[in-house]
């Protein structure tokens, strides 16, 4: 899957993702820091890359509708630390196994996403 990864996300980060599979490139790469949440938005829906973010903002879906994107995963450690981050990560990896996230909004904790479907599905 083609993942994008938000400015606020820690680059150690890659190599775990990509190890499972996952394209990544990052808002930085695109030289999008300091961009809007709405350019982010349409940019990955633009390039067909699911929204990798920790950022509540895209947790709005009346705001960024999932529904014709590749999806949006916000990552929500219980504390802001590398080790908490990076099981909540693990978390939505291992779904993303059994289910894609297209045209949803996932928000993966350590051990639970929760998965709002426009559709209900």
């Amino acid at each position: 899957m083609k993942i994008k990864l938000d400015e606020n996300f820690d680059l150690r980060h890659i190599p775990v993702i990509t190890e499972h599979g996952h394209d990544v490139d990052t808002v930085s790469q695109e030289r999008l820091c300091g961009s809007n949440d709405e350019v982010i938005y349409e940019m990955c829906q633009a390039s067909g890359r699911l929204l990798w973010t920790f950022d509540m903002d895209f947790s709005n879906p009346l705001r960024f509708p999932p529904a014709n994107t590749s999806g949006i995963v916000v990552i929500r450690p219980a504390r802001q630390t590398f080790s908490l981050e990076r099981m909540a990560i693990l978390t939505a990896l291992d779904r993303m196994k059994r289910e894609s996230p297209a045209g949803k909004l996932w928000i993966a904790e350590h051990g639970c996403v929760r998965v709002y479907s426009p559709d209900g599905k």
